[in-house]
């Protein structure tokens, strides 16, 4: 018999892939009473999944104002990042003996189009692609909770984007030719061991990029902050 979600369930999806696909933005007021007449549901499943939400990280509950959607600072950026780096190595690693030609010629064209993006200096463009990259290479991950680590680490990546602007020049041209390098070790197959290495490095690479720019930028007149 198939099982209904129950109201508390279906609140929590509403609010999350409200949250994950933008429409509720960083700091943006959740606000129960708007979200009961949007949605024909009652007051107790949205707290229920508001609470369950502020666990999970996704909202702050404020004193005296409700719930809203949480901010994310530079520090978030860094741990998130840091944590993605070690779930995806695996995943990637599991993933790659089972990834099909297919596969592999839809990650080539992404990476492809990736290069298009950054010559139209589409960097939204660029990050979407670069998302769909990775969960290409970890989607045939047969540990379905880390294949759920990953993608749940991926929302949060994309949220935090939405609050924290970071710059590292030149990393992102740097970032696609490690996608190739990347699928080249794929077609090589080589060993998990030394493709997961490879898939986290890539991952710190990013994060090393952005702090060195970091350290540097107050000396540089014309550094975008």
């Amino acid at each position: 018999m198939t099982k209904h979600p129950t109201k508390s369930e279906q609140a929590y999806e509403i609010l999350k892939s409200s949250i994950a696909d933008g429409t509720f933005s960083p700091g943006h007021r959740l606000v129960i009473d708007q979200l009961g007449r949007e949605h024909g549901i009652s007051s107790v499943p949205w707290r229920e999944a508001l609470r369950r939400l502020e666990a999970e990280g996704w909202v702050e509950i404020v004193p005296n104002s409700g719930a809203v959607v949480r901010r994310f600072d530079r520090g978030e950026w860094m741990r998130t990042i840091r944590l993605l780096a070690r779930l995806e190595g695996l995943a990637t690693a599991l993933s790659s003996e089972h990834l099909t030609a297919h596969d592999l010629a839809h990650a080539e064209n992404l990476n492809a189009q990736m290069t298009q993006a950054l010559a139209d200096f589409d960097l939204q463009r660029f990050g979407r692609l670069n998302h769909e990259f990775h969960d290409v290479l970890c989607s045939r991950c047969d540990d379905e909770h880390l294949l759920g680590l990953v993608r749940s680490e991926w929302m949060r990546m994309d949220l935090i984007r939405r609050s924290v602007y970071w710059h590292a020049p030149g990393r992102a041209k740097e970032s696609v030719d490690e996608h190739a390098a990347l699928l080249g070790l794929i077609r090589a197959g080589a060993r998990g061991d030394d493709l997961e290495t490879a898939a986290r490095r890539h991952e710190l690479n990013t994060l090393e990029a952005v702090a060195a720019y970091d350290a540097k930028a107050p000396a540089d007149s014309g550094a975008v902050r």
